[in-house]
């Protein structure tokens, strides 16, 4: 379909009125339905809003795609809406965003806002379209701007694809000129696979055309698999790129040189992508039989570090709610026990408390059981699940009858569920390929019989027999090192701990640190040293925001006009232990902004240990405060450590160029 046929005059708001990301959706929300395209606005909004808290759809550069599709729509429509000031959107740069395209469709339509989607973030990438949006005058000078783009991308992949025809026929001739053009082939995919995977799609091919290289991608998103790759054109390729956020079919691309990146660098960094495969900087991946015979492999490109990273992080992802849930309610049964009547025997007490308990009863299991199915896909994940169980009872506590660790007295705990879990992912690749050449009369036993059958019982002999007695060890040594230790050893722990949270703001260090304090906290959330590291990590985290907010506010020569913009949200993400706020000034200025960040953060963490503060709780930043045993101290550290920061970052960074 046609992206005119979808744009309206009568849906377009030339100067939109509202200031901020509510207002935005509100006033579009009320011309879908005075225009008839919704016919419940208050559930339309809030499914606008559902879409919004799984990931913004502020996706940079200045554009903002919020979509829906349900049965409070009439008709597939495209919402145009222009911000001449910019409004903050929460954009994944942290930009304002100046153009808005809100998606509709009825809840029975053919993916129609899927195509358009798909159609639209391929012409936004194109920064002339992008700039002439932003100057259009009316509703008509923006479609008519929209029929030109896409009849010239219609034209030019026409062009392309005849060019590509014609060069498959002529590929046995030596003097072809396509096949003396390079050619780099890749795969593009995001988690909701709509705005993104197009984005880095286009991003990637313009980036060739320039340089006189072809480019073809493969996009896999919410329409499925688009533009697949042939053997062929693999065969051929000089190297692969893949811009994903999800799995993709790897071992086609088995002895081809590959590199393995997040679709937001195939958006961001396309020419830097083309440069490692031209370079020859790729390492050539290996897919091995198993993952042949699977069409499945979570360890594509990188090197061992970045496959144990993105394995252990998996888990980590799915382990944080029952963290954070679990711990929060447990923290708030403490204040129940100690300021309200009767005590641990306050039903409110007993009630969360309960709660919180059955969370973290579940928090090692699940760790296990993601890794684990990250490293061995689906048949991994039942002995990851038991092998995290088995890591965090001892003697059959949990209400179970059994005795699985008949020779640990405390339980393997985190890192024996860390270790349960890569052991279950890889004793499946081992399954795999064991029995990868079966007859194809049994391959449904595998699935059903012997993947699981063999994997729990291998799993069980090991956590029994090696891991549980080795880690509960190892885990009641850790335990009893943290609690016994003096101001001095915990001020360096919480000064370190502090201070990695503001190295890369969000990614290994950060997620290193946090998940060292958490796991501490998870294995005792009574352990006052555990709930003075939750307290260092969340000073830590708080500092950046805090740090850029306050650079802003007090250096606003410092700063360009969209850094002073963005600054302002940083004081409430600051508030709410949301470190990745800082990271569109890192990634501007990382000389300045990372330095002075992680001296205040450390200098918070400091204060921390030196003056044993203790926040029982996994998140919440400064709104969990109340359950701090020195409330006025906790904002004491956070106020220096960001001021630190935020003081040295103002006069360190130079001034900016007005021009």
């Amino acid at each position: 379909m046609r992206i005119k046929d979808i744009l309206s005059t009568e849906s377009m708001i030339m100067d939109l009125k509202a200031t901020n990301k509510e207002d935005a959706i509100k006033e579009m929300a009320d011309l879908e339905v005075k225009t008839d395209i919704v016919n419940n606005e208050d559930e339309f909004i809030k499914s606008i809003w559902a879409r919004e808290n799984e990931s913004t759809t502020g996706i940079g550069g200045g554009i903002a795609m919020p979509h829906a599709r349900n049965e409070y729509i009439n008709k597939a429509r495209v919402l145009f809406a222009k911000s001449k000031e910019g409004i903050d959107y929460n954009s994944l740069d942290g930009q304002p965003v100046h153009l808005f395209f809100m998606i509709t469709a009825p809840a029975g339509a053919d993916n129609t806002h899927l195509q358009a989607l798909a159609k639209l973030s391929g012409l936004l990438v194109n920064p002339d379209l992008v700039e002439k949006l932003k100057n259009a005058q009316t509703p008509d000078e923006i479609i008519k701007l929209f029929e030109d783009a896409e009849a010239a991308k219609d034209a030019q992949d026409k062009a392309d694809e005849e060019k590509r025809k014609a060069a498959e026929a002529k590929k046995a001739a030596a003097s072809s000129s396509e096949e003396e053009k390079p050619l780099i082939v890749g795969v593009t995919a995001c988690i909701n696979g709509i705005a993104h995977t197009y984005m880095a799609e286009q991003a990637l091919i313009d980036a060739g055309k320039k340089r006189g290289i072809e480019v073809r991608i493969e996009t896999n998103g919410s329409e499925g698999v688009k533009h697949e790759l042939t053997p062929d054109e693999i065969k051929r390729a000089k190297g692969v790129i893949i811009a994903s956020d999800k799995k993709v079919d790897m071992p086609r691309f088995d002895g081809k040189e590959l590199t393995n990146h997040p679709v937001v660098d195939g958006i961001n960094k396309p020419d830097e992508l083309i440069d490692i495969i031209m370079n020859d900087n790729a390492d050539v991946y290996h897919a091995s039989a198993a993952d042949k015979e699977e069409e499945s492999s979570n360890n594509s490109g990188g090197g061992v570090w970045s496959s144990i990273y993105r394995n252990l992080m998996s888990g980590v992802s799915h382990m944080l709610p029952f963290v954070i849930g679990g711990g929060i309610l447990m923290a708030i049964s403490f204040i129940v026990e100690n300021y309200m009547a009767g005590g641990a025997k306050n039903p409110a007490f007993i009630f969360l408390n309960s709660a919180g308990n059955l969370a973290f009863a579940f928090m090692v299991p699940i760790l296990s059981a993601y890794i684990a199915e990250s490293i061995g896909d689906l048949p991994a994940l039942m002995p990851g699940l038991v092998g995290g169980y088995m890591a965090a009872i001892v003697n059959g506590t949990n209400g179970l009858q059994v005795n699985v660790q008949s020779h640990a007295t405390s339980p393997a705990g985190f890192l024996g569920g860390i270790a349960a879990g890569f052991i279950a992912g890889y004793l499946m690749v081992g399954l795999k390929k064991v029995f990868a050449k079966l007859p194809k009369s049994v391959e449904g036993m595998k699935p059903m019989l012997l993947y699981p059958i063999l994997g729990l019982l291998l799993i069980a002999l090991i956590m029994f027999y090696i891991i549980n007695p080795i880690f509960s060890t190892i885990n009641f040594a850790i335990t009893h090192f943290l609690n016994s230790m003096g101001t001095g050893n915990l001020v360096v722990l919480t000064m370190i701990l502090a201070g990695m949270m503001a190295i890369d703001m969000g990614g290994p260090f950060n997620k290193a640190a946090y998940v060292f304090a958490s796991g501490a906290f998870a294995n005792d959330p009574h352990s006052a040293t555990a709930a003075v590291m939750m307290a260092a990590v969340m000073v830590g985290g708080m500092v950046p925001p805090f740090a850029t907010a306050i650079g802003t506010a007090f250096f606003k020569n410092k700063f360009t006009e969209e850094e002073r913009r963005a600054g302002i949200s940083n004081w409430i993400l600051g508030f709410s232990f949301i470190t990745e706020g800082a990271i569109p000034f890192a990634a501007s200025d990382p000389g300045h902004v990372i330095p002075s960040c992680v001296i205040g953060s450390a200098v918070g963490g400091l204060l921390v240990g030196l003056w044993h503060i203790q926040v029982p709780a996994p998140h919440g930043g400064l709104w969990v405060s109340p359950l701090a045993n020195h409330i006025l101290l906790y904002f004491v550290a956070t106020i220096v450590g960001s001021i630190i920061a935020g003081v040295i970052l103002g006069l360190w960074k130079k001034q900016v160029n007005k021009k």
